[in-house]
C-alpha cells in the first residue's frame, strides 16, 4: 500500500484538489510491533497515537484489527458511528471456535458498546446467523440489492471508517483472500468517502493480500482509497456536487 501510494505513476493530490504532499497533512507512524498479545499491542499503539492528538488510519492486516483499534478510539468520543464497507458482515459470534476471528470483530465491537451506530455497505454474503446478529445489534445493513435500489444512510455521529477491500468487486480488487462477485466499484466507494460530512476520527483499510494481486490493481485501488480517505479526514464536508 505504501509503495502504491508513493508511486510516480500518480501524484499526491486528492480528486477535490487537496495537496496531500504538503507538510503536516499526514505522516507515517510505521509498523506496529506485534508480540505475544497482538490485540493488546495494536490497542496500545493506537492509544499512543491518539495521545499525541493524532487520528489513525490503520493499514491491515485482516479485519480482526478493527476491534482493538476501536477499543482505543471509543473512549475519546461520547457518541460514535462506524461506516463499514465489506462483502461480509463480520458479525459472527465465533468462527471456527475463535471469537476474535476476522469474521467476528463487529460482534465484539457492538457487545462492548464501542459504537452507537454501525452502518454496513456492500454486504452480499449474509447468512441466517448474520442476519440475526445484525438485528440483535441494530446494525443498518445496506446490502448490494438495497444499494442498487438506491438506499443510502445518514451518519449520526463522528465516524470511524472501516474499509475491507473485498467490499470492492473482484474486477477492481482481485488481491483479497475472500473474493465475492457483485460488489462495489472503486468509484462508488470514493464518492461515499468524499461525501462524508461528519468528522472522521479514525479508519482502517484491511484484507489486502499482495500474493493474489498479480497485476498490482488492488494496490493501486488501495492507494486511491487511502488518498481520498486522508482528504476526507482533513477536509470534511467537501463534495463533488
Amino acid at each position: 500500500m505504501r509503495a502504491a501510494l508513493h508511486s510516480p505513476s500518480s501524484n499526491m493530490w486528492s480528486e477535490l484538489l487537496h495537496d496531500l504532499g504538503a507538510a503536516g497533512v499526514f505522516g507515517d507512524a510505521g509498523d506496529v510491533t506485534i508480540g505475544a498479545e497482538p490485540r493488546a499491542d495494536i490497542e496500545r499503539a493506537v492509544r499512543d497515537l491518539l495521545g499525541q492528538g493524532l487520528r489513525p488510519i490503520v493499514l491491515g492486516g485482516d479485519h480482526s484489527i478493527s476491534y482493538p483499534v476501536l477499543r482505543a478510539v471509543r473512549p475519546l468520543h461520547g457518541a460514535l458511528s462506524i461506516l463499514h464497507f465489506d462483502a461480509h458482515n463480520d458479525l459472527y459470534d465465533h468462527f471456527n471456535g475463535d471469537r476474535y476471528s476476522h469474521a467476528c470483530p463487529f460482534a465484539r465491537v457492538m457487545e462492548e458498546g464501542l459504537a452507537d451506530q454501525l452502518v454496513q455497505v456492500g454486504i452480499r454474503s449474509m447468512t441466517g446467523h448474520l442476519r440475526a446478529q445484525a438485528d440483535r445489534f441494530g446494525v443498518e445493513v445496506i446490502d448490494m440489492p438495497r444499494w442498487v435500489r438506491g438506499d443510502r444512510y445518514t451518519l449520526r455521529h463522528p465516524v470511524y471508517v472501516s474499509l475491507d477491500l473485498d467490499a470492492l468487486d473482484p474486477a477492481f480488487a482481485p488481491g483479497v483472500s475472500h473474493q465475492e462477485a457483485g460488489g462495489l466499484s472503486v468509484r462508488e466507494v470514493v464518492t461515499c468517502l468524499q461525501r462524508i460530512e461528519v468528522p472522521i476520527v479514525g479508519a482502517d483499510i484491511v484484507e489486502f493480500n499482495p500474493a493474489r494481486d498479480v497485476t498490482g490493481a488492488t494496490a493501486s485501488a488501495c492507494a486511491k482509497l487511502l488518498k481520498e480517505l486522508i482528504a476526507a479526514m482533513r477536509w470534511p464536508g467537501a463534495t463533488t456536487d
